[in-house]
């Protein structure tokens, strides 16, 4: 018999993530490529009987999944050959296979930070040498666990919209205070797109709704949290998207003509502090 996974909409969305990152790495021209984490949805099937067909991704979230996270893991793999000590705290990772992608040297501490339901899944499924942090990111203590005297990049992949109220700026403030130096990245959800998300087909089949965002990439500099903004990426205008599917390549190119048109979509965010 199957052992269905238990988990809350919130936690679910882990595996939202996971399939488009599945889908991607059987396209015909990949953008993220992790064939990892399709072996990893089709394992979870198996032994669960959770149906991934039920989640309906469109092309065009699998092509932005696969390319946010490529272009954050790029950012990790920039942050820690410039600093081989560094620590990486990877906010609500869920089942994502960051760690094995970006491969960091051996010096690195590497923390992956999640509710404890989902960290009792990723060591059954996902088990690597980072240090697990069950925690819900928006309670204070767990960043004590942190060390403090080491340069740090801090990665936030989708988590910005699922955060309520102003508790995701809160994180950010606990963090700088606790870290000494480094990078906070994240893909940036303007207060519209947040909005919107709710009504992707995809996350209504999970009966959740989305909270918050911004729109002006400065706003993180007014939160008394030491930022300073370093890049925009605008991804509607980054070269993966020559490997886009069409009809979803040619809709993404006409919106890059526009600043405005997108940041409403998928955008990274990079800030020094």
């Amino acid at each position: 018999m199957p052992d269905p996974l238990r988990l809350d909409p919130v936690q679910e969305t882990l595996l939202l993530t996971l399939y488009a990152r599945a889908l991607d790495s059987t396209a015909p021209a990949p953008i993220l490529g992790d064939t990892r984490s399709a072996a990893l949805a089709a394992r979870i099937a198996e032994d669960t009987g959770y149906d991934f067909a039920k989640l309906k991704l469109k092309p065009s979230l699998v092509t932005s999944t696969a390319l946010r996270a490529r272009k954050l893991d790029d950012v990790v793999r920039r942050f820690v050959a410039a600093h081989p000590d560094a620590v990486v705290v990877d906010l609500g990772c869920g089942l994502d296979t960051r760690w094995s992608r970006c491969a960091p040297p051996d010096g690195v501490a590497w923390y992956d930070v999640d509710f404890p339901e989902v960290l009792d899944l990723r060591q059954r499924y996902l088990p690597d040498p980072a240090h697990p942090v069950a925690a819900d990111v928006t309670e204070p203590g767990w960043v004590r666990t942190l060390p403090d005297d080491r340069p740090a990049v801090i990665v936030a992949d989708g988590l910005l919209p699922f955060l309520p109220g102003d508790s995701f700026r809160t994180m950010v403030r606990r963090l700088t205070d606790r870290l000494r130096s480094g990078e906070l990245a994240l893909n940036g959800y303007t207060r519209f797109a947040a909005w919107a998300m709710k009504y992707h087909p995809a996350i209504k089949a999970l009966g959740i709704g989305a909270a918050q965002g911004f729109d002006d990439p400065h706003e993180p500099e007014r939160w008394d949290a030491g930022l300073t903004l370093t890049e925009e990426q605008l991804l509607t205008r980054a070269p993966e998207v020559a490997a886009f599917p069409q009809p979803v390549r040619a809709l993404t190119r006409l919106v890059a003509r526009s600043t405005a048109l997108s940041r409403q979509g998928a955008r990274i965010l990079r800030y020094r502090f």
